[in-house]
Order: structure tokens, then C-alpha cells, then sequence
């Protein structure tokens, strides 16, 4: 059974860094495009970064460009995420979501969109707060 589980989220300063994880079980996670997502109170599910099967592409929403960065280890079956120089407006639930896609599609990473991501994990909750 396909099954994310997210960590990683807490409490920091704004300016302050952290590092979200995304731990994939009962897929191979080197088939999948994994995208991370953030939902904020009030506000809709918006895309904040996409990255390819193999690692090589990777898609930012404007928002957090230059501060975010993906990665991914797929022999350890694990999708990163680091956040530095965090605002309070960074503040959300934070999701990771799978899709199988073919070997050298970019397409799913260049939207970002979550419509395209069947597969979800429950969420990490960042706060950004002095």
C-alpha cells in the first residue's frame, strides 16, 4: 500500500530554517514525480515545489524561490525539502503527494498542479512566528 508520511515541521523564527521530509513506503519511489504542497488556514492547496523521477528537474512557485530547495534520495525512498530564510506568510500544512509518471516526463513537474497528484501524505504543520 502506497503510504507518504511527512515530518519534519514545528515551530521557528522568522529568518530561521527547516527541513521537510517526505518517507515513501510500498512503491518504488524512483517511479514517481513527487510534489510538495501547503495549505495555509483559510486559503486554497497551492504548489510550492515539483520534482522529477530522477531529480534532474526540478519546479519552484515564485513565492519561495531562492529559499526552497527539493531533493530526493530515492534508494532511501525519502523526497526533502529545505526552507531557509522562512516568512510568516510560509506558514502551513505542509503535504507531500505522489504520481506515477513516465521516465522522462517534465510535464507534471512543470505545472505543479495538485489535480495532477493522486497519492498524499497527511501533513506537517510549520509555523513561522516571533
Amino acid at each position: 500500500q502506497l503510504q507518504l508520511v511527512e515530518s519534519g515541521g514545528g515551530l521557528v523564527q522568522p529568518g530561521g530554517s527547516l527541513r521537510l521530509s517526505c518517507a515513501a513506503s510500498g512503491f518504488t519511489l524512483a517511479e514517481y514525480t513527487i510534489g510538495w504542497f501547503r495549505q495555509a488556514p483559510g486559503k486554497e492547496r497551492e504548489g510550492v515545489s515539483c520534482i522529477t523521477r530522477s531529480g534532474h528537474f526540478t519546479k519552484y512557485a515564485g513565492v519561495v524561490k531562492g529559499r526552497f530547495t527539493i531533493s530526493r534520495d530515492n534508494p532511501k525512498n525519502t523526497v526533502y525539502l529545505q526552507m531557509n530564510s522562512l516568512k510568516p506568510e510560509d506558514t502551513a500544512v505542509y503535504y507531500c503527494a505522489a504520481v506515477f509518471t513516465p521516465r522522462r516526463d517534465i510535464t507534471t513537474v512543470t505545472a505543479c498542479s495538485s489535480t495532477d497528484f493522486g497519492s498524499w501524505g497527511q501533513g506537517t504543520q510549520v509555523l513561522v512566528s516571533s
